[in-house]
């Protein structure tokens, strides 16, 4: 028996062979047992707690340290043996290849679970998570490219070149994509400064809709015809946006003319007139009544105020009732409306001067509506 264990192949003996599978199946059996008893346990001991920081280090610890760990014994027992130095390169290139495979895994675990995490704590919409996932895809590929990197530089090559090369390749790629690289930060801007978001109503260099997409080179708008509008995103933060969703309330001014034919007495009584109309609505604050101007055809007041909502609606059902009620107040209370006129003076007799004689029409004057 100890002739056989003796024996030896390929630079070890059968009894090395045998030490070196042994300790592979224990520790396997360990992994497994860990990965059975000791995580299911801690599981169950975290899941009482608020905080989601215990269950990340438990998912890392099961996803990548324990397989790290059973991969690094593994590679230990291995070399312990005498290998060829051919299969010795190809184990070491393996485990480098495998060792830089986890850790970019592990980096870009860690940043997006730390950041979704953070956005969820902060109640941001489902939307919102949804477009940082895909702005993450960006980190992850930089992170997967340094890893590339150190794995070159570990299996000996020489990574000055390379960095080097991207280097210059990058500086071409970006005079390239100027304007793609544009829309990409564009897109960061919207995303961190958030001037708009999904659902919201926004106008744009005159075009106007509710926004159903943003995406990393542009952002989708409906417009309340029917039509999408896609926008890109460098264009939309170079122009000053409206967003109507964030609006509290509405502020409304708008002047109405009243004949100069209107006594002073009446003229008097506007002020009043409108705060009585708009002052029982409660989703209306009556800000000012005021005589604003002595126009060409017309006395003109300025009327403003607030409409309590954003809903464009209610505003619009508002301003509705409230101008029938001027409509009929006025009316009742004998004050006309004003429009464009204008007044021509005909001389009777020919004469050059307009005092010789003047025929009127239309209560003393031919007047014609402009």
């Amino acid at each position: 028996m100890e002739e056989i264990l003796q024996f030896s192949f390929l630079g070890n003996t059968l009894f090395a062979y045998c030490i070196a599978i042994g300790g592979i199946l224990v520790t396997w059996i360990v992994v497994r047992l860990i990965r059975k008893q000791v995580i299911n346990f801690l599981k169950k001991l975290t899941a009482r707690s608020s905080t989601n920081l215990d269950d990340l280090v438990i998912e890392i610890a099961e996803r990548f340290v324990i397989p790290y760990v059973y991969l690094l014994v593994n590679y230990h027992i291995l070399t312990q043996l005498q290998l060829l130095p051919v299969v010795e390169r190809i184990a070491a290139a393996a485990f480098y290849v495998i060792s830089t495979y986890f850790l970019v895994r592990l980096i870009n675990f860690v940043i997006h679970s730390v950041v979704v995490g953070y956005m969820e704590r902060k109640n941001e919409p489902p939307e919102r998570i949804k477009q940082v996932t895909g702005m993450l895809l960006v980190v992850k590929a930089v992170t997967w490219g340094m890893g590339l990197v150190m794995l070159a530089d570990n299996l000996g090559y020489d990574v000055t070149t390379i960095i080097a090369g991207l280097g210059v390749g990058g500086i071409a790629i970006a005079l390239a994509a100027q304007n793609i690289l544009g829309d990409l930060f564009s897109y960061f801007v919207i995303f961190f400064d958030k001037p708009f978001e999904i659902g919201d109503f926004i106008i744009v260099d005159g075009n106007f809709g509710v926004v159903e997409k943003i995406g990393i080179k542009t952002s989708h708008v409906r417009s309340p015809d029917g039509q999408q509008l896609v926008m890109p995103n460098a264009e939309m933060v170079k122009s000053v946006i409206h967003n109507y969703k964030r609006l509290q309330r509405r502020r409304v001014i708008f002047s109405i003319g009243v004949v100069y034919q209107t006594s002073p007495a009446k003229l008097r009584k506007v002020r009043d007139i409108i705060q009585q109309i708009v002052t029982p609505y409660e989703e209306v604050t009556f800000d000012r009544t005021h005589l604003k101007s002595f126009g060409d055809f017309s006395v003109n007041f300025e009327i403003v105020y607030y409409i309590e909502s954003a809903d464009y609606a209610i505003f619009m059902e508002m301003h509705h009732n409230i101008s029938l009620e001027i409509f009929e107040q006025f009316e009742k209370h004998g004050i006309e409306f004003a429009f464009p006129t204008q007044t021509l003076y005909v001389n009777q007799q020919g004469g050059d001067a307009a005092t010789n004689g003047e025929k009127q029409y239309n209560n003393h004057q031919l007047t014609t509506a402009g």
